[in-house]
Parts: C-alpha cells; sequence; structure tokens
C-alpha cells in the first residue's frame, strides 16, 4: 500500500466534504459544472468523467441528475465508499496518469479535482492534463483543481508554527514557494504554474476560480454561523470567486479549460 493510500484509509473525505468548508467547495463547483455541461441535449446523452473521484461527492451527484457519469480512482478504500452509494455511476480503479481503458475523445465534460494534488513531478502533472484531454471530446471542458502555495504558506509554516522547521529542511525556496516531496503527500501550485502547464499541454482556459475562497481560513467561525448566515456566505463566496485578486490566495482553484 502507498503513502497516499495509507492516508486516504484513515482520512474522513466524507466528513470534510460534508463540513460548512466542505460544502462551501462543493456548492460553487457544482455551479461551474453545471454552467459549462451541454444545454442542448439531454441529461442522459452527456458523459462525465471524475478523474480521481474519491468517495463520489461529485460523481454521485452528477449521476443522481441523470448524467452518465464515469468515475476513476486510485484508493480501493474511497471507491468502496463511493460504490457502497448504489449509484449508476460506473466506478473503476485507477491511475490518473494512464486512462488506457477509454478511448480518445469520449467525455463531454471531464473532472480532474483529486489528482493533481499529490503529483508532484511536473512531467506527472503534464501526463495526467494530457491523458485528460485526450479523454475529452473536442470542445469538451476539462476542470483542474489544484491545491495553491499561499494556502499551505499561511496555514502550515505560520498558522501552525512549523516556519522554522520548514526552512531548516529546505522545503521553502527565498520566495517562498513550498518544494515539496512525496512524503509531503501534497503538492502546491501559483497561478504562474498552472498557466506554464496549460501552455505546454495546450489548452485555452475559460476562466479560473476559487472555489472555497477564504473558508478554509475561517472554519471555526463558519461552524459558528447560523444556517441563515451560512447561506449568505455561500452567496458571497458565488459573488466573488472569479476575481483575480482573490484567486490564488484561497486553499483551492479550479481551472476551466477547453479542448480546442
Amino acid at each position: 500500500m502507498t503513502e497516499l493510500e495509507e492516508y486516504y484509509n484513515k482520512f474522513n473525505e466524507e466528513k470534510r466534504l460534508n463540513s460548512r468548508h466542505g460544502q462551501v467547495e462543493f456548492q460553487v463547483s457544482m455551479k461551474y459544472i453545471h454552467e459549462f455541461l451541454p444545454q442542448d441535449i439531454a441529461n442522459d446523452q452527456i458523459k462525465i468523467l471524475d478523474i480521481g473521484a474519491g468517495t463520489g461527492r461529485y460523481s454521485v451527484a452528477l449521476a443522481n441528475e441523470g448524467y452518465d457519469v464515469t468515475a476513476v480512482e486510485l484508493v480501493k478504500y474511497n471507491l468502496g465508499i463511493l460504490k457502497q452509494k448504489n449509484s449508476s455511476v460506473k466506478a473503476y480503479q485507477g491511475n490518473a496518469l494512464k486512462l488506457k481503458r477509454f478511448e480518445d475523445n469520449t467525455f463531454d465534460l471531464t473532472l480532474l479535482f483529486g489528482p493533481m494534488y499529490h503529483l508532484f513531478d511536473y512531467e506527472d502533472k503534464k501526463k495526467a492534463l494530457s491523458e485528460a484531454k485526450r479523454v475529452t471530446k473536442p470542445g469538451g471542458i476539462i476542470l483542474v483543481a489544484y491545491c495553491m502555495n499561499e494556502y499551505g504558506v499561511i496555514t502550515y509554516a505560520f498558522k501552525e508554527k512549523h516556519i522554522l522547521e520548514c526552512m531548516e529542511e529546505n522545503r521553502l525556496s527565498n520566495d517562498f514557494k513550498t518544494l515539496s516531496f512525496k512524503e509531503n503527500l501534497y503538492d502546491y501550485m501559483r497561478i504562474e504554474n498552472i498557466n506554464q502547464l496549460n501552455q505546454d499541454v495546450d489548452l485555452e482556459r475559460i476562466k479560473i476560480i476559487s472555489p472555497d475562497g477564504p473558508a478554509n481560513y475561517m472554519r471555526p467561525f463558519l461552524n459558528q454561523l447560523s444556517d441563515e448566515e451560512f447561506e449568505h456566505f455561500i452567496a458571497y463566496q458565488m459573488a466573488t470567486c472569479e476575481r483575480a485578486d482573490l484567486i490564488g490566495a484561497g486553499a483551492h482553484t479550479v481551472d476551466i479549460l477547453k479542448k480546442k
């Protein structure tokens, strides 16, 4: 079992996604998924691929809306939870770097919401994005999620007081770019790194958003809000998630790309 599999066997992904900060990320991301799904054909004719589907938060929700959804997940434990939900999702164990099960130009919309968090080599990131592109139809949409550098630095290095350890272990560059290794499990990006990746894979950006914004920084405060107050926070994030001055500061971004 890999370190990543051991991590997800212990990490409660369902609890995270159902938490209030997880709900912010989910609701905003779903808004944009719906925005870029084809509008002129029936749901059951629209093919969606969810790469790195985790426990099926997105794939099951979309399948329940009648879409033709296929999910690929590396971690057997997560895949087991997904399958236990008894949805119409066609779920397989697989790797984002090798989607040989699927033919070229198959899917109308492809989600790549987990794998980029855990790929540390730039060439692996290119390969994963290239595979997502290959299986997506021309004119189709790919949504790619990344963990953002500044959130990692502010939270882990400063808020959790690991800054001296990080400096001693050379885990931060002189300009405070995170230098991650496989044993750290997560890799972090800046907007310029994402831009370079899109250029190298030849994908066209439609827009880039911050699905969670400040939600992860203020988890205990979100939990103290009434339901009505929390709905206003959701509305706030919906209204501000495309703002260029806020995108790189959140925990995640979702890059919305078009296959030419």
